[in-house]
């Protein structure tokens, strides 16, 4: 199971690392999500969701 919010979809993106002699290399950016028990469809179940959904209340933690 990849790290996106499950209810924004939000996910990691990628791009370079670049040195101070400015050589270049693939790196990653991990989204901030957390792994929490919400309700869906009326049942508890344990998915990653982003900090910016648990902030502005689109779901509701068990």
């Amino acid at each position: 199971m990849a790290r996106r919010c499950y209810i924004t979809g939000k996910e990691g993106r990628t791009g370079n690392q670049v040195s101070h002699s400015h050589r270049k290399s693939r790196r990653k950016w991990g989204a901030n999500v957390q792994k929490v028990r919400i309700l869906v469809d009326g049942k508890p179940k344990r998915v990653y969701v982003s900090t910016k959904a648990l902030k502005s209340g689109k779901v509701t933690r068990v």
